[in-house]
């Protein structure tokens, strides 16, 4: 039949979201989940909530959220929006400063959202290729490759990598970059430092983050990205009038302000991240260092697809990435040191080790 899509649209695969498959004794480590329950300030304040007050719209912009945000980190409200997860806020990042005209370099391999949102924009994709025989480090002429780019994508840490990038680095990028730097940080609580500062420093940068992985709501769909109050201003532009809802917005502001329950669960994913680490590697795995809440590991055959399906007949799902260089790995989440467990127990059994 005929086609009424644009153009842009029609030439689209689409994004593919990770499985969420529905088998019995599932073990799921495929989509970054955090392994444990959000803070019991969460279910108090749903137990609370007026559900009367449903009938009216909720607050388009999130101010009470938005304060208590930027109480935390230093900056102004005007410095803050709130969005319906971050791929909210990137669908406004892409919106804003990509077009036919206007080109977008992101690292290669990294969230595969990234040239989709493009794509609806009809904008250039600029790849700039991470050095997999070092642990998928930045390239020196980073800058050289993303010349010509209106916005660079540097997400902190990488996905699916895990790996992170030198701050000095990062702000030597936000200096020199003529156009606008975004760093997308979903995995930035797992890891030892991150790129707020840079946004109060420079005028070009922005920093987003969510609450899916680190605060385990990915159920709810909230997220927030800090930068100048002249960039923050044009995303409200093209915002969606409403796009938190009233009990996210309560919910989310629950789960943030519990600092000491974060950083307890934090340091918990990080302490059974090292040991699976550990236990991986003495099975004759090749571990990126992670700074998120999961690990890019290629068993000791180099065939990621393989121990992907032998997993996978074993109830235990993680995320394989097809390729030349990402098909050597798999990412698996970090779980319960029981789920981990169970992996090391059926990575033995592959491998007879």
């Amino acid at each position: 039949m005929k086609s009424y899509f644009r153009k842009e649209i029609d030439a689209m695969e689409g994004y593919v979201p990770g499985e969420q498959p529905k088998m019995e004794n599932l073990c799921k480590l495929n989509t970054n989940e955090n392994a444990f329950p959000p803070s019991p300030a969460v279910k108090e304040a749903l137990a609370s909530f007026d559900y009367g007050k449903l009938r009216r719209y909720p607050d388009p912009t999130a101010d009470a959220l938005r304060d208590r945000i930027a109480e935390e980190f230093g900056v102004a409200r005007k410095n803050v929006i709130a969005c319906n997860g971050s791929d909210d806020l990137l669908t406004m990042v892409f919106r804003s400063f990509t077009s036919p005209e206007l080109a977008v370099a992101c690292l290669h391999p990294t969230y595969s959202l990234y040239p989709e949102l493009a794509k609806m924009q009809g904008a250039q994709v600029i790849p700039v290729a991470l050095d997999a025989e070092h642990d998928f480090a930045l390239p020196e002429n980073l800058l050289e490759q993303a010349q010509g780019a209106n916005l660079l994508i540097l997400t902190r840490p990488n996905a699916p990598t895990g790996n992170s990038f030198p701050l000095a680095a990062m702000r030597e990028i936000c200096r020199k970059f003529d156009g606008v730097v975004l760093f997308d940080e979903a995995y930035a609580d797992f890891a030892d430092d991150n790129c707020l500062e840079l946004a109060k420093e420079f005028d070009n940068v922005i920093v987003s983050r969510t609450f899916s992985k680190s605060y385990a709501l990915a159920g709810l769909r909230l997220g927030f990205a800090i930068g100048h109050e002249k960039l923050i201003e044009g995303l409200f532009k093209v915002k969606d009038s409403y796009n938190l809802d009233m009990l996210t917005q309560a919910l989310g502001l629950a789960a943030f302000s519990d600092r000491a329950y974060l950083k307890k669960r934090c340091e918990e994913i990080k302490a059974i991240r090292a040991d699976f680490a550990r236990r991986l590697a003495e099975l004759g795995f090749r571990i990126v260092p992670s700074q998120a809440n999961f690990l890019f590991a290629a068993p000791p055959d180099g065939d990621g697809e393989r121990y992907f399906k032998e997993l996978r007949s074993r109830a235990i799902i993680v995320r394989y990435f097809r390729g030349a260089v990402t098909g050597r790995y798999v990412r698996i989440t970090i779980g319960t040191p029981a789920e981990m467990d169970r992996v090391i127990a059926a990575t033995r059994e592959i491998y007879g080790c």
